[in-house]
């Protein structure tokens, strides 16, 4: 019993470790995904529905510009220092926790592998092999994740080619305007103000509604008409994730509750616009036996994003961005 009781507990505590690294199962991942054109690396402003403003860009495929390049490598190098103390700090108490476990296995308690030098010599081991496993570990899932950024599948790849533009959501309740990267930089892109209309607003919400539908029944088919080829293929390793955790995650009741324009803009002859939306949604991920492990299927919850469409003049608009709110 006791020995049983120790493998449980060592198991909870490998679950615990890698649970940050598990992306959640809704589109987009919970990520802040995709490209805004020259403004990709730019804070879209707030809104009175996204106060706090959005997160920055954590997959694009964006390329920063001559006036972003120096500040986002700064950021990057600051977030690498903070991952740097995060990830000491995650191997010491990884170690702690393992010399624990590894006393529990010889009889000796939960702290009871920690006396005498020999032990402690142990403890420095187990440090070492811990902190090496889950670094392994963390840098193979995000080794993928980067490389899934890389590029579009195979049979998306004809629309890089192509212009960018989505399609429709119904009837909204927008409102009126409130007033990891490649090391060469491109040039400063000259961007100038868009108009956007009511149409518009009802074509974002309509997009918003296609999209959620569309994830729901793992239609790429749907995704490529709605969304650029770089989105398109986020989607498609995110529901090529949830199926290797033999985990479905549905989505239905997708309601907007509030809305309003970030910040809209034409670059190059391409149209551009960031709205913040707030909507409540029924999200639920269930594994291969059909048991909820995410979500409840009872409850709405509230999701605030700000999503960026775009298209070129004629066509329809398209999902080109969602960044999760600060």
């Amino acid at each position: 019993m006791r020995r049983k009781a120790s493998i449980l507990a060592a198991v909870a505590v490998v679950a615990l470790a890698l649970a940050p690294a598990f992306a959640e199962a809704r589109r987009g991942g919970g990520f802040s995904s995709g490209s805004r054109g020259a403004r990709t690396y730019q804070a879209p402003p707030p809104t009175s529905t996204a106060p706090g403003g959005a997160t920055q860009m954590q997959r694009t495929q964006a390329a920063p510009t001559a006036a972003t390049a120096g500040a986002a490598t700064a950021g990057t190098a600051a977030a690498g220092a903070a991952a740097a103390r995060t990830g000491m700090r995650g191997g010491l108490m990884g170690g702690l926790l393992g010399a624990g476990l590894f006393g529990m296995f010889l009889g000796a308690g939960l702290f009871g592998g920690l006396g005498g030098f020999a032990s402690i010599l142990g403890l420095l081991l187990q440090v070492a092999l811990i902190g090496g496993v889950i670094w392994l570990v963390m840098r193979m899932i995000r080794g993928r994740r980067e490389a899934t950024a890389g590029g579009p599948p195979n049979a998306y790849a004809r629309d890089m080619q192509q212009g960018v533009g989505p399609r429709p959501m119904t009837g909204g309740t927008m409102g009126a305007p409130r007033g990891a990267m490649p090391a060469a930089a491109e040039p400063e892109v000259a961007t100038q103000p868009l108009q956007i209309v009511e149409s518009d607003y009802q074509e974002f919400e309509q997009n918003l509604h296609a999209v959620n539908d569309a994830w729901t029944r793992q239609d790429l088919e749907a995704l490529r008409r709605l969304s650029t080829p770089e989105m398109t293929n986020y989607f498609a390793n995110d529901l090529k994730d949830l199926r290797a955790r033999g985990w479905t995650n549905a989505t239905s009741g997708t309601q907007l509750l509030a809305g309003d324009l970030s910040e809209a803009w034409q670059e190059n002859g391409q149209h551009f616009a960031t709205v913040a939306m707030r909507y409540s949604i029924v999200d639920v991920t269930t594994d291969a036996a059909g048991k909820v492990v995410e979500g409840d299927a009872t409850a709405p919850q509230t999701v605030t994003e700000l999503l960026t469409y775009t298209r070129f003049p004629g066509e329809a608009w398209r999902l080109s961005a969602i960044q999760q709110t600060a």
